[in-house]
């Protein structure tokens, strides 16, 4: 097959690039131009084309020949901008699919995967949170679903990914988990709510793209989970990878809720919208985020080392950070 990866030089659109090419795939990439020392699959083809502002027709170009198109662009919770967000999400999230899948569709192209968050599934499972209502982060990427599944027909079959916590590394460029490194390192004992979240690998991403390509069902949402894990567990993962032992206590549910609704105060000085809203996100953050392996049965996921990858991540992280080393961050792109 003959792929085009949008992202394709990020995080994940280079490990699912990786997965491919080892399968023998001719595998391509949209991307701004690269970091030179961000590390990418030998044999990844790169196309230096920004498809952000590009119309659609000039896109057509590039999805000529392809049997196959990831969407593995736009930004996420973590990247800041000013209210209103939700004109940023679009821009960002909506705005280039649309684009990109128009032009896939009018080419031929069969198939196309989304990459987008776990978050929409939770809306979906858990009404009585209004999720969508009050984060505009969750209401963009349950748009962005309903809008990549009006463009699946007969003979153009769509996939979207809900991701959860995702660890790994590329070399290159800065892990996300960072901000862990932030918070633990001078404290002597760390203050975490209660709750867990799913999560995999980067490399299982890699993987359930590809798969998602071969064996996914059209007009389908995959929420991908590996493994469930407490805070209290990722948290002492966290601080091993960092060589460094100190006490954990779990806040009340309350004191944790309380903690977000002050951050509200911090985003307000900085002229930011947060896209979840620390005023209701506490109540959602202090669950279970638990997702059953099951749910995509249909990826064939390989079982991978969480723990390694944990430890990977910070350590990676830690390495930049301690040698002031500089790397690719999200927002370089924007």
């Amino acid at each position: 097959m003959k792929i085009l990866i949008a992202g394709g030089t990020g995080l994940l659109g280079s490990h699912s690039a990786q997965s491919m090419i080892e399968e023998g795939h001719e595998v391509h990439a949209l991307t701004l131009p690269v970091n030179q020392n961000l590390h990418l699959p030998d044999q990844l083809i790169l196309h230096t084309f920004n498809f952000m502002t590009a119309e659609a027709t000039e896109i057509d170009s590039y999805m000529e020949g392809m049997d196959a198109f990831v969407f593995a662009s736009g930004v996420d919770e973590r990247v800041e901008f000013p209210s209103p967000v939700s004109k940023a999400y679009d821009k960002y999230n909506i705005e280039p699919m649309e684009k990109l899948l128009t032009s896939a569709k009018k080419m031929g192209v069969k198939k196309a995967i989304i990459l987008g968050s776990y978050f929409a599934y939770f809306a979906k499972i858990w009404p009585q949170f209004n999720l969508s209502e009050h984060h505009p982060y969750i209401h963009n990427r349950l748009k962005q679903e309903s809008v990549a599944f009006t463009y699946a027909d007969d003979c153009f079959s769509i996939v979207v990914l809900e991701l959860p916590y995702i660890f790994g590394i590329q070399k290159g460029r800065k892990p996300v988990w960072s901000l862990f490194i932030d918070r633990f390192e001078k404290p002597r004992i760390i203050f975490f709510p209660k709750g867990g979240t799913a999560m995999v690998t980067a490399h299982q991403v890699g993987v359930a793209i590809y798969h998602a390509i071969l064996y996914g069902k059209s007009k389908t949402s995959y929420p991908l989970s590996m493994v469930n894990m407490t805070y209290n567990e990722l948290v002492h993962h966290v601080l091993d990878a960092m060589h460094m032992k100190k006490k954990v206590i779990n806040v009340p549910d309350w004191v944790a809720i309380l903690g977000f609704k002050h951050m509200q105060k911090t985003y307000t000085k900085k002229g930011i919208e947060p896209g979840l809203n620390p005023k209701t996100f506490g109540k959602l953050f202090t669950q279970k985020l638990y997702i059953d392996p099951n749910l995509s049965s249909d990826l064939k996921i390989p079982k991978d080392d969480i723990i390694n990858a944990i430890h990977e991540s910070i350590a990676y992280a830690f390495e930049l950070k301690k040698k002031d080393l500089s790397a690719h961050d999200m927002k370089d792109a924007l």
